[in-house]
């Protein structure tokens, strides 16, 4: 159990925060939730020890340790992958030490009677239920399970870390933490480095883990998904929720409601005190009066309000300009980097990119890091040439793209309005102010330099820069990392109104929810379509993994038709009876499409009246797109 009691953290005459108190307990799962510079990372630092508050005391039981994730780490360079994996296990080989050496002494001893006897036996005793809680005897097996859980290959294992990007480095910290299994997780932004499947491996992990975990999170599902708790830090204060982050979200706008009510019959209690010592100041006969409303306007505890500016919402992207149906071909496209040095290897990423984005789509590009999402980003703006095949960019395409060092790229010296000043051009430069003030910059804060900006003010400036030329390609490539709730919001909905393409690097499912229709998947060297949201997607890729499971399992011998008698059996054989009912339900509705498809065809072939001639062309791509989506999910199947 952890408590925080009374802190204060003050900068310069503000508090961030004003005596709050807090309680972790056994098997919590708080999420840490608050606008971008409300204190959540000072929060967790100052748990952690990292910090010491202006004023109160963190204190900790007895044994209690405490595993923190920063956003920002250093990893060794100098050993491999799983050499520095098991540098989580420290305290286990230690321990390992220790037994050996207690029982060494304990073989050559006689004096079984005496004190210093027994008090090695007690230390042995105690060292030997330390290792097993520590995981010890299985060590080897969780460092395997846990780096292929968090997206690792088995042919990783030996590589160097330096060899490894930097979100590849958060993982192994990741993974150095989990396997250490401390009392409390305090894991600041944990999924930024994360793929769709690695996310939901974690979330797996942290449920069922026994012990704390407090995570500071901008990913709605994964805040659902972990956490039974959730507490909100606004204008220096916490908010303690006991439910789910969706839950908090109808708890908070009625709290909000009622705080809105408190705030205004104040202030209008204000008003007319003011009034009433303005009117009556300089009469003599209401001097005590005036006196008395005085004392109590300097003893009112002035209520506040956390600043929610609604014109935000209205957040839009320039019309784009109109481009050519065909936005990018891209034919059987792929990349191999060269090796580095002459001890390297060549990098092949991926091959066989082979699809079409038309005006107005909306598309996803998922899959793990380094299978290649962030090299096709590139090769669409022509920062990288494919090694196999061609893109091709239409008419009149003109592209703008987030990169997801995007904010690094800025001026760190610069200010946030010279950010903006020094790329806008022409009558937009009157309007800085105010796509600023949108961006939820305003007042004093367009004078602060950009490198105190935290992560998700730099996220939201590089957004407000991309703003200013009307494009007609948006190429984003994880826009969303370190913004918080609102304005992830405010970008999605800018985003669904845009009438321009879209193509999105991202691995936050609610931000992809309702705003893309197809996903392009980068996984094991290839690219694969799927016709659908990202759930769509999420549902198929469960299906294709539970296929992969059955066609990779070895089988030395024919294997014996399961028992329908025994439990497995039957799940195997129910299972099977509605993947049959599928299948037979695909099959029928692909040779239905396929006689509409043919019927099409005759039409079109002798039809004199060319004003019908769209419409059936129309028909026709509609059904052939259905009979292609059909046979892809029997493919599954």
């Amino acid at each position: 159990m952890i408590s925080v009691d009374n802190i204060t953290v003050s900068y310069g005459g503000w508090d961030l925060f004003s005596e709050v108190s807090l309680l972790v307990n056994p098997r919590d799962r708080i999420g840490l939730v608050g606008k971008n510079g409300a204190g959540k990372t000072t929060l967790l630092k100052i748990i952690n020890g990292e910090q010491a508050p202006t004023s109160g005391v963190v204190s900790s039981s007895a044994g209690e340790t405490i595993g923190y994730l920063p956003q920002q780490m250093k990893v060794a360079d100098t050993t491999s992958l799983v050499e520095e994996t098991a540098k989580a296990f420290s305290e286990v080989l230690a321990l390992e030490v220790e037994i050996a050496d207690i029982n060494e002494q304990l073989a050559i001893r006689t004096d079984y009677e005496s004190e210093d006897y027994e008090s090695l036996l007690h230390r042995l005793n105690d060292a030997t239920d330390r290792y097993h809680i520590l995981g010890g005897e299985t060590r080897e097996a969780d460092i395997e399970r846990t780096l292929l859980g968090l997206g690792f290959r088995r042919e990783d294992f030996g590589r160097p870390t330096r060899e490894f990007s930097g979100g590849w480095r958060m993982r192994i910290e990741l993974a150095k933490l989990l396997l250490a299994r401390p009392s409390v997780f305090l894991l600041d932004e944990p999924t930024n480095h994360l793929d769709i499947e690695s996310i939901q491996w974690l979330e797996g992990y942290l449920r069922d883990y026994q012990g704390a975990v407090v995570v500071i999170s901008h990913d709605r599902a994964f805040l659902d998904n972990v956490t039974n708790r959730t507490v909100e830090i606004s204008l220096g204060k916490l908010y303690d929720y006991k439910v789910p982050y969706s839950k908090y979200v109808e708890l908070r706008r009625e709290r909000r409601e009622q705080q809105m009510a408190a705030y205004e019959n104040q202030r209008k209690m204000i008003e007319k005190t003011e009034e009433f010592i303005e009117k009556f100041r300089y009469k003599p006969t209401k001097s005590n009066q005036v006196q008395s409303r005085v004392k109590q306007l300097e003893k009112l505890e002035r209520l506040e309000v956390d600043e929610e500016d609604q014109s935000t919402l209205n957040i839009k992207f320039p019309p784009a300009p109109r481009s050519g149906q065909i936005v990018t071909e891209i034919k059987q496209v792929g990349k191999t980097f060269p090796p580095r040095d002459s001890s390297t290897l060549p990098k092949h990423v991926f091959s066989g990119a082979d699809f079409t984005i038309e005006r107005g789509e909306k598309i996803a590009l998922v899959g793990r890091n380094g299978e290649g999402k962030t090299t096709l980003a590139r090769m669409l703006i022509g920062e990288l040439e494919p090694t196999e095949g061609s893109i091709r960019v239409g008419a009149n395409v003109n592209i703008g793209y987030y990169a997801q060092n995007q904010d690094d790229l800025m001026n760190g010296e610069g200010t946030v309005f010279d950010t903006l000043d020094r790329v806008a051009v022409g009558d937009i430069r009157a309007r800085l102010r105010d796509i600023l003030g949108a961006f939820l910059f305003r007042g004093d804060d367009i004078d602060k330099k950009v490198k105190v900006l935290s992560g998700g003010e730099r996220s939201r400036l590089a957004m407000a820069r991309l703003m200013l030329e009307p494009y007609n390609l948006l190429v984003l490539d994880e826009p969303t990392n370190h913004m918080d709730m609102r304005s992830k919001d405010i970008l999605k909905r800018a985003l669904m109104r845009y009438d321009g393409t879209v193509v999105v690097v991202s691995h936050d499912r609610e931000f992809l929810d309702g705003l893309i229709d197809k996903v392009y998947e980068f996984r094991d060297g290839g690219v694969r379509e799927y016709l659908g949201d990202i759930w769509y997607f999420l549902e198929k890729r469960k299906l294709e993994s539970l296929k992969e499971v059955e066609i990779k399992a070895p089988s030395t011998s024919k294997p014996a038709r399961p028992s329908i008698a025994s439990p497995n059996g039957r799940e195997d054989y129910e299972r099977r009876k509605e993947v049959e009912k599928a299948r037979r339900k695909l099959e029928t509705a692909i040779s239905k499409a396929e006689t509409r498809i043919a019927e099409l065809e005759a039409q079109l072939a002798v039809n004199q009246d060319y004003t019908q001639y769209p419409e059936l062309q129309k028909q026709l791509a509609h059904e052939m797109h259905e009979w292609e989506k059909l046979n892809y999910e029997l493919d599954i199947l």
